[in-house]
């Protein structure tokens, strides 16, 4: 495979750990299943530790007609599995030495063989077609495809089961430090290239998964709530007519096929990425996690597309065909405040007679060591674990369904062995509501499944904290709500409410309205538990329908679960004497629940907070094979009979869309709707444009991307526009503009084409460092065309209206000295600084005040401000540790005379900016002792926003590369002032 400037790609495609069986020996391996130039080859690397975000083998056995892989001791393919706890296999290849392997049988492992086999069967076919020399169209592929180069794969969505073998799930590469991906395939990628003498692999290598939880690292940056991630795209369909000409200038008409609206990008489960994984939309407004490859095979035949009627028609007519079906679910959460188990959870987790069906656990707070802080291991997940799994009903035995773990956050699901083989879809996704999405300390982690027929899905978050901050723990909730998105294979993005039984549990933080610890203590003395409730924060929300408005809480009758002494039933004695709270709550939603127990548990005193438990008896609709027959059968004659009369025919109320002033970071949306005027059902999909890989540019989406309409029935589509970090730098350039098409496929039917057009308002965010130094007035006054020329030509253009002394460029850019003299003056003491995220209002209010003003003070909260510096060094298209000295910045990093010498060589605005930072970060630590803020944290958070590796090299940067990132900046954090 190629981009579009020639330069062979490699994608890394999945990867499982393993044993090699040796002289009676055993070697760890990593086995890599990677295209290179369309070809698939096995990669076997002896050092798997070593290997972070790029596997380079050490063995590479192609993949073409040589290439056999079989079980010991006998002579079929790996097509079934068995059920031991590990499989071996031989492995034969051209070139290559035979390899005895020993590989755990779990899900990921069958996922992978299945991808491996898929993969061999692809090369086959093409052999044989290469062979015939007809140049026909590719067939869809028998059996599973092999994952696509855009995703790396994940945990497989079933518990594996006889019925229900698991199906290949996929993950969105990281996206770590890309601000230039979008520019990739465009000249002035070419020219960084050159200048800077990067390698000329622009490569979109797929990040690693080095363990089980791995996934779970991955945190998307904090976003306006009602934007969830983009539903898949569909496949690459060659419209039935051209497209219209866009609505553009003449000049610009080649525009919509010379650039490249790829964008790699996402908040979904991925390999373990040190420091922050910085990015602006999960998984992307232009990906999703669903394998486009495969859902390419499943709906560009014929036979998928029937496939995906029946199941639709099967859906509306569930009530024919199953019962209801009670089944017990016990629930439970507990802040452990970073402690170790050091007692038994039975009083916990069996203090019922009769064993749940199904546990649902939410932890918070379980480790709170800074190496958890910034998503690294821990050792403590694994202690919790197993402290749980001795603590279950001894009345039954159980199985994992899965674990998912986001910094402090995990939650565990487990069901009955019994039950194993009606658990299907599983899929965990988590959010982080951190600043920025980067300090993972706040947030959500969820898992989903579906069990007989009921889609149930459990949420553990953790809210943002103190009293006062009502607010954010709502915007949180609205943030964890827009943003969960579950991708499933032959599925449209699945959120959160669109299950038939959610259950929200954790330390949702809310407090009660009453500041006095003494009047709540004598509250809670005299038992006047309702009273205190009616100033409950999370009662009050949901209240006036702010947050969990549809949601249902039972009757609290237990005293606040927080906060106690550790180690005691005392109330908290420290100095904060904080006031007593429910901040451990579970709410749910859904039809046929009934909560039969909501109660704390006081006999265990690990943590200064309680932990909560509920049960339910949830009505799961179990499905009656015999109707379900009928029903099928009925659904498939009705097809066949409609199908040979009629087509299927659409109407949609608009085709064209005007965007006015489109803004960094502002949300727009319009609508229109698409009504089945035909006498069938119909699918349809927004498809990429010929030469296009995805549907639309990178700042466009539609919401829902595909469909299907029963005659006579309308659906509401969202057109939503919104400039990240990642597209803002080509429209502030003039590279891009806000002008696209559309095209909305109708499968057995025509296609239809929407024009999209607007204007975009220039931004200081997402500009270089040296354009902003030569602007002394507001960007949005600045002429278009002197910007633009200023950012492509790179001359020496003075943006003031007289030619003086006045003319020399600013030191560093007026909107960096406004923010940090902000927080310089106002800022040091403050409370968790650079920890605690702003206020989205307050966010685009000074984002808008920057971009057109120059004011004398910043309207906000001096957390607002503080992310809003963080916004502006992220989107700088150039990190301030110039591209070119990436690799030296590692290499000197731990010689401080040498990195001196080096900010020294950084161009002009770049080194000055980077000195007054330094001194700033500095100062803050003078007052550390009030804001919170260490040494370490603050070179953590800063490393990975000023020193960024090239684009070319991101997806290979290493936690030792990101180690020496931090130890660089932590060297001018700790050298004594200079003159």
């Amino acid at each position: 495979m190629e981009t579009s400037m020639g330069i062979s790609s490699e994608e890394c495609l999945a990867t499982v750990k393993g044993q090699e069986l040796r002289a009676g020996q055993k070697e760890p391996i990593l086995l890599s299943l990677i295209e290179r130039s369309g070809e698939f080859i096995l990669g076997v690397l002896a050092t798997p530790d070593a290997v972070v975000s790029r596997p380079v083998a050490q063995l590479s056995i192609p993949i073409n007609g040589y290439f056999e892989i079989v079980r010991e001791a006998e002579e079929a393919l790996l097509i079934n599995f068995s059920v031991d706890s590990s499989v071996r296999i031989r492995i034969k290849g051209e070139k290559a030495p035979l390899l005895l392997l020993e590989l755990q049988d779990d899900d990921r492992t069958q996922t992978f063989l299945t991808q491996v086999k898929s993969a061999q069967l692809q090369a086959q076919s093409n052999a044989t077609k290469r062979k015939a020399m007809e140049p026909l169209a590719p067939a869809a592929p028998r059996g599973p495809v092999p994952i696509p180069p855009q995703r790396a794969s994940k945990n497989a969505n079933s518990v594996n089961s006889g019925i229900n073998p698991p199906r290949p799930s996929t993950a969105p590469p990281n996206h770590n430090n890309a601000v230039l991906t979008n520019q990739t395939n465009t000249a002035a990628a070419q020219s960084l290239a050159s200048d800077f003498g990067f390698e000329e692999n622009f490569n979109r290598t797929l990040k690693v998964e080095e363990k089980k939880n791995h996934q779970n690292r991955r945190v998307a940056s904090r976003e306006p709530p009602p934007v969830p991630p983009l539903p898949p795209r569909k496949a690459s369909f060659t419209p039935s007519h051209p497209p219209p000409p866009p609505p553009v200038p003449k000049d610009r008409v080649s525009s919509l096929q010379a650039t490249d609206n790829s964008f790699i990008n996402s908040t979904k489960p991925d390999s373990f990425v040190s420091g922050f994984s910085r990015v602006d939309r999960p998984p992307s407004w232009c990906e999703s996690p669903t394998s486009n490859s495969m859902r390419q095979a499943f709906m560009s035949s014929q036979a998928g597309q029937r496939e995906y009627l029946i199941k639709q028609r099967l859906g509306k007519k569930e009530s024919e065909y199953v019962d209801i079906e009670t089944f017990k679910l016990f629930t439970g959460t507990w802040n452990v405040n970073g402690q170790s188990p050091d007692s038994s959870l039975e009083p916990w987790l069996c203090c019922d007679a009769e064993p749940p069906d199904i546990y649902a656990l939410g932890f918070q707070e379980l480790d709170l060591s800074t190496e958890a802080f910034f998503y690294m291991d821990s050792s403590k997940e694994q202690l919790w674990v197993e402290a749980v799994e001795r603590s279950l009903h001894p009345k039954a035995k159980y199985k994992r369904v899965r674990i998912i773990r986001l910094v402090g956050m995990m939650l565990v699901v487990l069901v009955k062995s019994a039950h194993e083989t009606h658990i299907k879809e599983v899929a965990a996704e988590h959010v982080g509501t951190g600043i920025m999405g980067k300090m993972g300390n706040k947030g959500g982690v969820a898992v989903r499944f579906v069990f007989h027929n009921t889609s149930i899905c459990i949420v553990n978050s953790h809210l943002a904290a103190h009293v006062e901050d009502f607010e954010r723990r709502n915007q949180d909730y609205k943030d964890i709500c827009a943003r969960m998105t579950f991708h499933l294979l032959d599925h449209p993005p699945l959120t959160i409410v669109k299950h038939d039984v959610v259950v929200w549990l954790g330390d949702l933080n809310y407090r009660l309205f009453m500041y006095d610890a003494a009047e709540v203590k004598q509250h809670l003395a005299k038992n006047e538990l309702k009273k205190l409730q009616e100033c409950d924060q999370l009662n009050i929300q949901r209240q006036t329908k702010r947050a969990f408005t549809d949601f249902l809480e039972g009757e609290i009758n237990f005293i606040p679960t927080y906060k106690f002494d550790p180690k005691t039933d005392r109330w908290d004695s420290s100095g904060k004497c904080r006031v007593p709270a429910w901040c451990d709550r579970i709410l749910w939603r859904g039809n046929n629940v009934e909560q039969l127990k909501y109660r704390s548990h006081m006999e265990l005193q690990t943590s200064d907070h309680k932990p909560v438990s509920s049960v339910f008896n949830v009505g799961v609709k179990v499905v009656n094979q015999e109707r379900h027959k009928k029903v099928f059968e009925e659904i498939v004659r009705v097809m066949d009979r409609m199908e040979n009369d009629f087509l299927p025919s659409v109407t949609l109320s608009r085709r064209e869309f005007t965007f006015e002033n489109v803004k960094f970071r502002q949300l727009q949306k319009e609508r229109f709707l698409i009504t089945n005027d035909g006498q069938v059902p119909c699918h349809f999909a927004f498809i990429p444009k010929l030469n296009d890989s995805q549907y639309c540019k990178s700042w466009l989406r539609a919401e829902p991307s595909d469909g299907f309409l029963e005659p006579n029935e309308t659906l509401e589509i969202y057109l939503e526009v919104y400039v990240s970090k990642d597209s803002v730098t080509l429209l502030n350039s003039g590279e891009d503009t806000i002008e696209d098409i559309l095209v909305l496929h109708l499968d057995r039917g025509k296609d239809y084409f929407i024009t999209i057009s607007g204007n975009y308002l220039p931004s200081c965010f997402g500009t270089s460092l040296e354009t902003l130094c030569r602007m002394k007035k507001p960007i949005r006054e600045i002429p278009i065309t002197k910007l633009i020329d200023l950012e492509r030509m790179r001359v020496n253009f003075l943006m003031v209206d007289s030619a003086s002394t006045e003319d020399k460029p600013l030191k560093i850019p007026k909107e960096m000295w406004i923010l940090v003299n902000h927080l310089f003056t106002k800022s040091c003491d403050q409370e968790d600084l650079f920890q605690t995220p702003g206020l989205q209002e307050e966010l685009q209010n000074i984002i808008d005040c920057l971009d057109t003003s120059i004011p004398d003070s910043v309207s906000g909260c001096n957390h607002s401000v503080a992310e809003v510096l963080l916004i502006f060094l992220e989107a700088l298209p150039e990190p301030v540790m110039c591209y070119e000295l990436y690799q030296r910045c590692l290499d000197c990093s731990n010689d401080s005379r040498l990195c001196k010498q080096l900010i020294s060589q950084l161009p002009r605005a770049h080194r000055n900016v980077f000195r007054y930072l330094m001194a700033f970060l500095k100062e803050l630590l003078k007052h550390s002792h009030n804001n919170n803020l260490t040494a370490s944290l603050i070179a953590t958070l800063f490393a990975s926003l000023l020193i960024r590796p090239p684009p070319n090299l991101a997806r290979r940067q290493t936690p030792h590369d990101r180690q020496k990132a931090i130890d660089f900046i932590l060297g001018f954090l700790m050298a004594a002032d200079e003159e």
